[in-house]
């Protein structure tokens, strides 16, 4: 029989009862239950991962396009989009924590309330948007400079990042509201506006870069415009769905604070993640140009394989969030159960095809054999730890969605920590050239995945973050 005690809920002044777990031995669910289970991590798991190809595409037209404007421009929209693209990637606690706020409230029967959250969630990722904006705005040139850049490459970078910071609320309010949605157990709409939002994007470059003759601002402000029409379409959604359920729609300071503070561990456990990516990339220069070369072929394959990874945490997120909520532990069990299987099984048919394709497709990215060698042997390395990314990659998932933040704010701390000697060790002794390249994935797939598994996996075996009740 479960005991149960009282804990300070995620959100701090609330408490909420603690189920204990009946523990990783409890009888696995029945057939139709674990069928059910299955069924619901497709129906969010699939549109989620259309959503989050659809941001990297908007970044895909706009390098087509400005690529036809000249070198210059090229080289200054990859200096721009990478502060961008860092911005957005730090503040993706607005979609995670909402999610996990919004999910618990759904299932402790509370919709109203879990709207309220949302309506928050997206007040704060507007206000946040604004104040980056300005700042993006007024620091644009001191951050190009940063990045090393002068002249007209220069010139052409800054002009781009500030055409484009008007669309930063926008995207931090789509993030929030998305957020929202995926905790009401809907990842559709999300897939619908950003779908919409990719075509809407190349129609409006296009427009701007050639036909109004603006060049790289008018892709900056085509961009920015295309982002803000998705928070208005999502906005739309949200508030329709707030006032049928009889939620405020104006801001409140205490909800407002309630998302931040459930966010701020986030942002610490992203901020862990794009350091060790950093000191990946430092780790690669120094191994040499072709090393360099291939490293990026390897990193832009893992990125790609990451977005069927990350679509199922999001459907663990939400089925977590719904099932804590709810006070049902044993439901949590199954759902983390049936989550991990399919991240494994996802991470072995991904290495397969990452592995056993990769002397094929690493021609595509270069005609330089070294390159072609130093891109083949990481991509082996990297398809070997995939099974082991998708176990860590949906244990992230379960532990936002069960609101734990802090844990895995502390658990990022520690795998960096873990992290830093063996890619300096790396950066050291390693040979330059495609042998370099093999013990830097080795320090990275291996050691770094590693550490985050252990870390996550012990937490998760344990009852702590099973926090129960909205």
């Amino acid at each position: 029989m479960p005991g149960r005690d009282s804990t300070p809920g995620p959100t701090g002044g609330r408490t909420t009862d603690r189920t204990l777990d009946p523990g990783p031995d409890s009888p696995p669910p029945s057939a139709p239950r674990a069928a059910g289970i299955d069924r619901q991590i497709l129906t969010l798991a699939v549109p989620a991962l259309g959503a989050l190809v659809a941001e990297p595409l908007l970044v895909l037209v706009d390098s087509a396009m400005v690529g036809h404007l000249g070198t210059d421009a090229l080289a200054g929209l990859a200096l721009a989009s990478t502060v961008l693209v860092t911005v957005v990637g730090l503040c993706v606690f607005l979609a995670y924590a909402t999610t996990a706020a919004v999910a618990r409230r759904i299932g402790a029967g509370d919709r109203a309330g879990a709207l309220q959250t949302g309506v928050d969630g997206m007040w704060l990722g507007l206000a946040l948007g604004v104040v980056l904006a300005a700042a993006a705005w007024l620091a644009a040139p001191w951050l190009i400079s940063a990045l090393g850049a002068d002249g007209t490459v220069a010139s052409q970078a800054v002009t781009y990042l500030r055409w484009s910071t008007p669309g930063l609320p926008g995207m931090l309010l789509v993030l929030a509201a998305t957020g929202a949605l995926r905790g009401l157990l809907d990842t559709r709409t999300p897939l619908v506006v950003a779908a919409s939002g990719a075509v809407a994007n190349a129609v409006l470059n296009a427009v701007l870069i050639y036909g109004a003759g603006l060049g790289i601002a008018g892709s900056g402000l085509g961009t920015a415009l295309a982002q803000l029409g998705m928070a208005a379409w999502l906005v739309v959604v949200v508030a329709r769905g707030a006032r049928a359920a009889g939620a405020r729609l104006t801001p409140a300071a205490g909800g407002i604070r309630a998302n931040a503070r459930a966010g701020l561990p986030l942002l610490v456990r992203t901020a862990t993640l794009r350091l060790a990516i950093l000191l990946t990339v430092w780790t690669a220069t120094g191994l040499g140009p072709s090393a360099l070369a291939g490293h990026q072929v390897v990193n832009a394959v893992w990125g790609l394989t990451a977005f069927a990874l990350d679509a199922l945490a999001i459907a663990a997120q939400a089925l977590v969030g719904q099932s804590l909520g709810a006070r049902d532990v044993a439901r949590t069990r199954a759902v983390l159960r049936r989550t991990l299987q399919w991240g494994v099984a996802a991470g072995v048919v991904l290495g397969l095809v990452v592995g056993g394709l990769a002397p094929l497709y690493v021609r595509v990215f270069s005609p330089d054999a070294d390159v072609q060698r130093a891109a083949v042997l990481g991509l082996v390395v990297a398809a070997v730890a995939l099974p082991l990314a998708g176990w860590v990659f949906v244990l992230d998932g379960v532990l936002i969605g069960a609101g734990d933040g802090p844990f895995l704010a502390w658990a990022g701390v520690a795998t960096l920590v873990a992290y830093v000697p063996a890619a300096l060790a790396v950066h050291t002794w390693a040979p330059t050239g495609p042998t370099g390249l093999v013990w830097l994935w080795v320090a990275f797939a291996v050691v770094f995945m590693t550490a985050r598994a252990l870390t996550t996996g012990l937490r998760a075996r344990g009852t702590r973050w099973m926090v129960v009740g909205g």
